[in-house]
This record gives structure tokens, sequence and C-alpha cells, in this order.
């Protein structure tokens, strides 16, 4: 987690080539047994899943709002929105706060893993008779050694989720 936060600080460029190929830079995550990345570049910071207070109205997705450093932001609660099943809170929970255009939003997680650097080339689409059209928030799956990972598109996952 700490080594997540300190190359999020370091403000690793999101995509580089690599003779000729290019390398994208994701912070993986992790609910429940699956792992899930987004590119580097959309990340503001990563905090402690604390503090969310409930908005009356809000879309179920949304667990609230938290205060951080006086701006308020929504939290989108990964698991509501993926239909997985609730857990109870604990001191793995983070939030994963991005940057989406002009909106800046928390993604409730499971646990932060680690910042990695994946080729595209082992980048694949998800085939589309995984995943229903009004749901497609999947950019794709990277295959590393013997790890499966999703590639979330943010405007998909978590705009919508909003509306």
């Amino acid at each position: 987690m700490e080594k997540a936060q300190e190359e999020l600080n370091a403000k690793v460029v999101a995509t580089e080539k690599v003779k000729g190929e290019t390398i994208f830079h994701l912070v993986t995550f992790s609910l429940g047994r699956e792992e899930y990345g987004v590119e580097i570049s959309s990340v503001q910071e990563i905090i402690r899943a604390a503090d969310i207070t409930p908005v009356p109205g809000a879309p179920v997705h949304v667990n609230g709002v938290i205060n951080l450093r006086g701006k308020i932001i929504p939290v989108v609660n990964l698991r509501r929105r993926f239909g997985l099943p609730e857990v109870e809170a604990n001191e793995e929970q983070r939030i994963i706060i991005v940057e989406i255009g002009e909106k800046r939003l928390g993604m409730l997680v499971d646990s932060v893993s680690q910042v990695i650097r994946i080729p595209s080339a082992v980048i694949e689409d998800l085939p589309e008779e995984a995943t229903s059209l009004d749901e497609n928030y999947i950019k794709g799956v990277g295959k590393l050694e013997s790890r499966l990972i999703i590639i979330l598109d943010l405007n998909r996952s978590l705009l919508v989720a909003l509306h």
C-alpha cells in the first residue's frame, strides 16, 4: 500500500513507449477475489476509508460524501456498483480518489494492491458475451503471469453511477 502511494506521489506518467510498445501504469485494487486496475493518471490519492457521510436520496451505488481538505467528494461503493455482496467495514478498505474530467470522485475498494506497469500486448478486450451493453465498464483484461487484472473505464463505471 505504501509503495503504491509513493509511486502515485511521484506522479508517474500514465503511459510510456518502450521499444515501440505502449506500457500502461495502473493502480491495482481488489474487490473480493478479483483484481482491478485503473490508469494512474486518473488517480489523485489513496486514503483510508473513514468518515463517509451518508446522503439522503443519493443513488444506491453512492455510499455518501467525504470532506477532503475542504472539498466535498462523492464516494462510489464499487461493490454495489458491480453487484457484488456487501462486506463489513475493515482496516484494509481504501478510497481511491480519481479525477474524471472536471469531476473528482472516490471509489470505495476492499484493498489497494500496488502500482504496476503492463504492456499493451498483454491486454485483451473482454469478449462481448461476458458483459451486457449497459454495464460495459471494462476497458480490457491484463494477463500477468497467473493474474488477470480487469482494467476499468472510469467514465463508464463511475460517472454512470451518479446519474
